[in-house]
C-alpha cells in the first residue's frame, strides 16, 4: 500500500528550500504547489532529486519573486512558462499553470497558460504524475486518483488515453519508460491506445524519442519496457531491429528465440554492472544497449543449411552496421554510437578460444581491438551465454576465466592497456632517413603489428626488423625519402 508520509514527516523529509520558496510566492499573492514526479516519489518512499513546481504566477512574476534569492536563473523555457534556477545545491523549476492546446501535425504544443491547478493536472501525462502538494500547507491534490494507480501498479492517463496520446505522442514512449523505471504495468486501455496510435510517434523528434529510450534502457526493468514497445508495435516505428528479432521458429525448433535471448542477455549484463567505484558502474547504457542489440544482424543473415542447422554467418558485422544506422537515426552522439556498434562487432570474437586456443599475439589483439571497451566486452561476452546446457555454460565460463587471467598476466608484464611500438614516429624517420608522410604511417603500423605479435623487442632489435621491412618496400628500392 502506498501511503503519503504525515504532515510532520513531510516537513522533515522535504528540503527546506521548498518552504522558503513557497513563502515568497504566498507573500506575493500567488499559489505554488510541488507537482508531478516529486509527489509520486513520496508515495514510493523516496525523495526525488527533481524539484518541480506549478504556480498561478506568470513567468515574469516568478522572476521577480526569486530575484535576489535564487543563485542563478535560466529562462530558456520561458516561452513554455518555465523558469529554472539554482538555490544552494538544488535546481528548481517553476512552471505557470498550463492548459496546452496541440496541433495534431505539430511536434510542439501551442502554449496556453491556465488559471487553476485542476486544469494543469489534467494536461499531465499519467495520473500518478497528476498529483500535487499545495504549499506551504502540504495539502494533497489528487483529482484523478493517482494514488490508486500507484496502489494498483498500473499506468493510467487523467483523461482518455487516445486523446492524451494524440495530443502528445511521446507519452507512449514515457509509458514504456515508466514501466521500466517503476516496474509497473500499463492499464489495458493505455496498452490498446498505444497499439492503435503507433503512427503518431512519427511527428515526434528523434532526439525526444532517444531520450526516453535511454531512460527506459537504464531503468530497473528494461525488459518490461521493451516488451511493451514490441507488443504494441511502437518498436516497429522507433526500434524495428528489435522487433525483427522475433524470428519465426521453424517447426523443428532448430534455433533459439533470438528476441527472448536478447532480453535475457540484457538482464544478465545488468547483473554484471558494478558500483560507482567499479569498472562498469551501473546503469551503463552502452553495455545495456549493446546487449539488447548484439544479435540484430541475425534476421538478415539467417540461413537454413542442408544439414538442417541454422546459421547466422557474419551477423556480428551486419549487426554493427545496423546499430550505427539506427543510433544515427535517433541522433545519438558519435562516441556512444561508436562504442555500442564496436561491442556488437566484437561480441563473437571470443568464441572458439576454448577449443582452438589463442597465442599471446591473439590475446593482445583482443585487448587492443576492444580498447577502452574491454571491461564492457568482458561483461557482454559472459552475458551472451544463455544456454540451458549446464556443461556447455560451465565450459564457456571456464574458458573466459582463462582468457581474463591471461589478459591480466600479459598486462602485468607489458602494461597492455597502453601498447605502443618499440619505435615512435621520430625514431622511424631517423632510422629510415625519410621525412613525414604516408610511408611513416605504414612503418608505424608495421611496428605496432610486430609489437602485438611478438611483444617487447627493444629498440635495437626493433630497428633491425624495421630496416628489413624497409628493404622490401618499393619506396626503398626507388630511393624515395619523401
Amino acid at each position: 500500500m502506498h501511503v503519503l508520509p504525515t504532515h510532520d514527516a513531510l516537513r522533515q523529509i522535504l528540503p527546506s528550500v521548498i518552504f522558503e520558496l513557497a513563502d515568497r510566492f504566498v507573500r506575493a499573492g500567488h499559489e505554488l504547489s510541488l507537482v508531478g514526479g516529486p509527489v509520486r516519489d513520496l508515495y514510493l518512499g523516496r525523495v526525488s532529486p527533481d524539484l518541480d513546481f506549478t504556480t498561478s504566477a506568470r513567468p515574469e512574476d516568478t522572476l521577480k519573486i526569486i530575484a535576489g534569492w535564487a543563485d542563478n536563473t535560466w529562462d530558456v523555457g520561458r516561452e513554455f512558462g518555465t523558469i529554472a534556477f539554482k538555490k544552494g545545491t538544488y535546481t528548481l523549476e517553476v512552471t505557470t499553470y498550463r492548459a496546452d492546446a496541440y496541433d495534431k501535425d505539430s511536434r510542439k504544443p501551442v502554449v496556453a497558460f491556465g488559471d487553476n491547478l485542476h486544469d494543469d493536472l489534467f494536461r499531465r501525462d499519467f495520473t500518478m504524475n497528476a498529483m500535487a502538494l499545495r504549499l506551504p500547507e502540504l495539502e494533497l491534490v489528487d483529482p484523478f486518483d493517482g494514488v490508486s494507480s500507484l496502489t494498483d501498479q498500473q499506468i493510467r492517463t487523467p483523461g482518455s488515453p487516445d486523446i492524451s496520446f494524440s495530443d502528445d505522442p511521446l507519452r507512449m514512449m514515457r509509458a514504456a519508460r515508466f514501466a521500466s523505471q517503476l516496474k509497473i504495468e500499463v492499464s489495458p486501455e493505455v496498452r490498446q491506445a498505444m497499439s492503435e496510435m503507433t503512427d503518431r510517434i512519427e511527428i515526434i523528434s528523434a532526439e525526444r524519442v532517444r531520450d526516453e529510450l535511454v531512460k527506459l534502457i537504464n531503468g530497473a526493468d528494461p525488459r518490461a519496457g521493451i516488451d511493451l514497445l514490441v507488443d504494441t508495435g511502437l518498436a516497429d516505428r522507433v526500434l524495428p531491429e528489435v522487433s525483427a528479432l522475433r524470428l519465426e521458429i521453424d517447426e523443428h525448433h532448430r534455433h533459439k528465440d533470438v528476441y527472448q535471448h536478447s532480453l535475457t542477455v540484457l538482464e544478465q549484463a545488468m547483473e554484471l554492472e558494478t558500483d560507482a567505484e567499479g569498472a562498469v558502474p551501473g546503469p551503463d547504457f552502452v553495455l545495456r544497449f549493446a546487449a539488447l542489440m548484439h544479435d540484430v544482424g541475425k534476421p538478415a543473415t539467417r540461413k537454413f543449411e542442408p544439414s538442417g542447422a541454422v546459421s547466422f554467418r557474419h551477423h556480428d558485422m551486419v549487426g554493427s552496421k545496423l546499430v550505427k544506422a539506427r543510433m544515427r537515426a535517433l541522433r545519438f552522439d558519435k562516441d556512444t554510437t561508436k562504442a555500442v556498434a564496436r561491442l556488437v562487432e566484437l561480441h563473437m570474437r571470443f568464441y572458439g578460444y576454448g577449443d582452438a586456443g589463442w597465442t599471446d599475439s591473439a590475446v593482445r589483439r583482443y585487448v587492443t581491438d576492444a580498447g577502452s571497451l574491454l571491461e564492457r566486452l568482458h561483461r557482454l561476452t559472459r552475458s551472451d551465454v544463455t544456454t540451458r546446457n549446464r556443461r556447455k555454460a560451465e565450459r564457456l565460463a571456464f574458458a573466459y576465466d582463462d582468457l581474463e587471467a591471461r589478459i591480466a598476466a600479459i598486462a602485468e608484464q607489458e602494461e597492455l592497456d597502453s601498447i605502443r611500438p618499440d619505435l615512435d614516429g621520430e625514431q622511424i624517420m631517423a632510422i629510415l632517413g625519410i621525412r613525414p608522410g604516408p610511408v611513416v604511417g605504414r612503418a608505424y603500423k608495421f611496428m605496432l603489428n610486430l609489437r602485438l605479435d611478438e611483444g617487447v623487442l627493444g629498440e635495437e632489435t626493433a630497428g633491425e626488423r624495421l630496416r628489413q621491412w624497409w628493404a622490401l618496400q618499393p619506396e626503398s628500392q626507388a630511393g624515395v625519402t619523401e
